[in-house]
């Protein structure tokens, strides 16, 4: 395996003291969903997870989540394990917000961001524009460019035309000092049926910055955005080789198998299991096993390979994949493989979560040749298919 330098950790994209409100009170039917869009699954997770997650990456918190009335089981399922505050929301968008807003009155963050669910993909470079806008504004949206001619609809004919140059389109999430816009939205007079909580700020007298949005803020809202865009089928491969070493413990697929040599390495050294590992870490374009696990590492020292494939499975399942099956040859003059089969079978099911029928192992030798026919190290390669979900 090779040892890559782990980088520092970089820091939040959303400085201490901000925190979040998620809208996903709406019914959300346009998208065609047998249930709200903000809950349906989108990429192998339910929507309104996909920016949950993106902005406690970010470092905002608390994190509080807007839902529907008698919602709280599903949006429960929808967000298990993260830690996340659920508020009913009100019978419009402004009234959600609201509701969200007084839900961190009680100990009130100096700024929030404030999100719509139906855009799951939310890039971090575009909260660390909106934080750092706040520094001289009170708030602060994400935009794009109108790139289509406008004109006004008269009534089924063409009207006078817009001038898409001073026109931007508007995205969530929209930032602001959390006392001015807690302020803005009890002030507001009228039927609270603003667009976005900028108009309400606007209203109030804020000043509201643009900065850049980015086209991947996109708004789930019809059914063609459910569609699958990624190819349903991927697949990757993974080879490794390990020497052989007298005293050494022997493991393959999971298998510790009595034998007069074991493989050396700084783990269990697993040649079988570190090759599908790299072929489901390369399914799924997510490096390799010695960038996750570097044996520079001292804790990985001795480490079980179980633990390096169930992580790699976590991972094609959050990236949205299922493992659709995996091919695993073991290269080796002895020992002999055949006996151990099933149990390897069995072994790698269980890691990956997947049917045994879902499991190849086999072997091979190379007749005499080379360091694996001279008995001086046993080789793996895998295959893996990983399937959209």
């Amino acid at each position: 395996m090779a040892a890559e330098t782990a980088s520092p950790p970089a820091a939040p994209a959303a400085p201490a003291g901000t925190a979040a409100v998620v809208v996903a009170a709406g019914a959300g039917l346009r998208a065609g969903q047998p249930l709200p869009k903000q809950f349906a699954m989108w990429r192998g997770k339910p929507v309104v997870r996909h920016s949950v997650e993106r902005l406690l990456a970010a470092g905002c918190a608390p994190v509080v989540v807007c839902i529907p009335a008698g919602a709280a089981a599903i949006a429960g399922e929808a967000l298990a394990g993260l830690p996340v505050m659920l508020v009913t929301g009100g019978a419009t968008r402004q009234g959600s917000v609201l509701a969200g807003l007084e839900a961190l009155a009680q100990d009130p963050p100096a700024r929030v961001l404030i999100h719509d669910a139906a855009r799951p993909i939310l890039p971090e470079a575009v909260i660390e524009r909106l934080c750092t806008a706040l520094d001289a504004a009170p708030g602060a949206i994400p935009v794009l460019p109108v790139v289509d001619s406008l004109c006004h609809d008269a009534a089924g004919t063409m009207g006078a035309p817009a001038d898409r140059a001073a026109l931007r389109r508007v995205q969530t999430p929209q930032a602001f000092g959390y006392a001015e816009i807690l302020a803005a939205h009890r002030s507001w007079n009228g039927a609270t049926e603003a667009g976005d909580d900028a108009q309400v700020a606007r209203a109030a007298g804020l000043t509201v910055a643009l900065v850049a949005g980015d086209e991947a803020l996109h708004k789930l809202t019809f059914a063609s955005d459910f569609a699958p865009a990624a190819p349903a089928v991927r697949i990757g491969t993974g080879y490794d080789v390990h020497r052989l070493s007298a005293g050494e413990a022997l493991w393959l697929c999971g298998v510790r198998i009595e034998h007069s040599h074991g493989l050396a390495g700084h783990s269990d050294a697993d040649v079988a299991i570190h090759a599908l590992v790299d072929a489901l870490l390369g399914a799924i374009g997510a490096g390799d096993i010695g960038s996750h696990f570097p044996p520079s590492d001292p804790q990985w020292k001795g480490a079980a390979s179980s633990r390096f494939l169930a992580h790699a499975a976590g991972l094609v399942r959050e990236s949205g994949h299922a493992v659709g099956n995996v091919d695993v040859t073991i290269i080796c003059e002895a020992p002999k493989i055949g006996p151990h089969r099933e149990a390897m079978r069995a072994s790698l099911a269980g890691i990956i979560g997947v049917d045994i029928a879902a499991v190849s192992v086999k072997a091979t030798t190379t007749e005499g040749l080379d360091a694996t026919g001279r008995r001086e190290g046993i080789a793996a390669q895998a295959v893996a298919t990983v399937l959209r979900v």
